[in-house]
């Protein structure tokens, strides 16, 4: 029996405004994604694509606040057009993933404006009210209760125009459900499910404890919130009955996949989504994030995920998304190199984001053309910067819109940055990734092999990847700005360093030099 799709194949995040505008109105849409699928397919070498939120919204948090679950924003199209672009993503091999959005709904949603009418409203009950609100604070900063004329407060874990949903209503669920069902039905093959952990806080709704001190590791989140013990706003153990509730749902449709938005360092309850088989195929994993380029906290982070995956669990990556600095900005573009041969040779999906496969930078956005809300009320903490036009040319607006004037600024680096210029130049990442997948998809060890961390020189990381009698590989990175020597042999499969490959490997790594060789 072959393994499922989602776990030999490699994922692409688009985010659907900045990927491709096919109507010059400044926004990418569903038409503009089909017109570039052959991109994807032939091009770059995916397996599937991740399309975040395109539903109907008031665009607060850019598709994340859904007013409707079941439909296409005018902005992006129409249930046509995603039709269309999931009929031939499936022509050329591709698989579709879209946004799950679990945790709330925008303000603006017909449930919430019902259940916000009046108190004995039929769906009150569908969000979380409360007389007086407890410690609670949004992630996006603030109290995460929002007091309404009805004379109580309204949770709302992220902004104010977001309120929760009330999972532990039945009705709310059976709602879910069927949104699940509605786009399987259309054909998608999987969910990713928006932080995925929050749907279930504590029943009741029991005051959060503060930390001792503030962890030096709050990693990407304001300090109110960090300086809590979210213990009761989020992650309540009934979770996992609720993860195997939506597990069955998707089960009832042949070869259907999940991935939750987890946001977990420790291992253990990182794994515990996994269930017995029978919860999320996979929480994200995002070990990486934090572990930048060191080859000590990355080595911690392969062995850590592997020791706590339960029986048939299957492993994933990322190393970049729509809410983080760009590769490329954040490590450097030697070392946006390095991070894409270990990306694409470590055992488990990777899941790659829009633009860092041409070495994407992050965009300072000035303030009068910042989007973001959380930006906007947080200075330093929008993610305006990771979101702007995908650079597929030199010409006007980076090939992205025929329009005057794009949502975002395009990059002024689109010159010398994109895709045009990539494509067949052996020295660019664009080739380093379309060279890596190409030799991923046709070496059985590194879709399905184990892994094994070696010992190497601290600067070094090194696992060699196995499968039966087929071909092993060995990745040997040098994460350091100082040429190291280390054992030698193998021949080079692919190297940063394009023109190595095929040569015996010598030993001799450059600064942030990447090969991977066949052991």
């Amino acid at each position: 029996m072959s393994a499922p799709w989602w776990q030999t194949g490699v994922i692409y995040q688009i985010y659907p405004r900045s990927f491709a505008d096919s109507n010059g109105d400044g926004i990418g849409d569903l038409r503009g994604i089909t017109l570039r699928l052959d991109y994807l397919s032939d091009v770059l070498g995916v397996d599937a694509i991740w399309l975040s939120p395109f539903y109907p919204s008031p665009q607060d948090d850019f598709g994340y606040d859904v007013a409707d679950y079941i439909d296409v924003d005018p902005i992006y199209g129409t249930l046509r057009d995603f039709d269309q672009l999931v009929e031939q993503a499936h022509r050329r091999g591709l698989k579709v993933i879209v946004d799950y959005v679990i945790n709330h709904t925008s303000d603006r949603h017909p449930w919430f404006l019902e259940s916000s009418r009046v108190k004995d409203s039929r769906r009150r009950d569908w969000y979380v009210w409360r007389d007086q609100p407890n410690n609670w604070v949004s992630v996006f900063g603030g109290s995460a209760w929002e007091p309404h004329p009805s004379g109580q407060f309204y949770l709302h874990s992220f902004l104010a125009s977001q309120p929760d949903l009330n999972w532990r209503n039945p009705e709310v669920e059976a709602a879910m459900l069927d949104v699940l069902r509605f786009w399987m039905e259309r054909g998608v093959d999987g969910f990713r499910i928006d932080v995925a952990h929050f749907a279930m806080k504590d029943p009741l709704l029991r005051d959060n404890p503060m930390k001792s001190t503030l962890p030096s590791d709050a990693y990407k989140l304001n300090s109110e919130y960090a300086a809590m013990e979210h213990v009761y706003d989020k992650a309540h153990p009934d979770i996992h009955a609720l993860f195997r509730r939506l597990r069955r749902t998707l089960d009832r449709y042949p070869d259907r996949f999940s991935v939750g938005e987890i946001h977990e360092y420790n291992w253990q309850q990182w794994a515990a989504f996994y269930g017995q088989g029978d919860e999320l195929h996979m929480p994200f994993n995002f070990a990486l994030l934090p572990a930048g380029i060191d080859p000590v906290r990355i080595r911690a982070a392969i062995i850590g995920m592997e020791s706590v995956l339960p029986a048939g669990g299957w492993p994933n990556w990322v190393a970049g998304n729509h809410d983080e600095p760009r590769i490329a900005s954040r490590l450097g573009k030697p070392q946006a190199q390095a991070m894409a041969m270990i990306l694409l040779s470590l055992r488990g999906t990777p899941t790659l984001y829009y633009g860092d496969e041409i070495g994407m930078e992050q965009l300072e956005i000035p303030p009068e053309r910042q989007k973001d809300q959380w930006g906007r009320r947080k200075p330093g903490f929008g993610r305006d910067g990771c979101r702007t036009p995908m650079q597929w040319s030199p010409a006007h607006h980076a090939g992205f819109t025929t329009g005057s004037q794009s949502w975002l600024p395009v990059h002024p680096d689109h010159t010398a940055c994109n895709v045009e210029l990539q494509r067949g130049d052996a020295h660019s990442l664009l080739e380093l990734y379309r060279r890596l997948l190409r030799v991923r998809k046709a070496a059985p060890a590194l879709t399905m092999g184990s892994i094994e961390v070696l010992d190497s020189p601290p600067e070094v990381l090194s696992f060699r990847r196995s499968l039966g009698g087929s071909i092993s590989f060995e990745t040997r990175a040098n994460l350091s700005a100082e040429a190291t020597v280390i054992e030698p042999g193998g021949r080079i499969a692919v190297a940063t360093s394009g023109e190595r490959e095929g040569q015996q490997f010598d030993g001799y790594l450059e600064a942030w030099e990447a090969v991977l060789v066949e052991a």
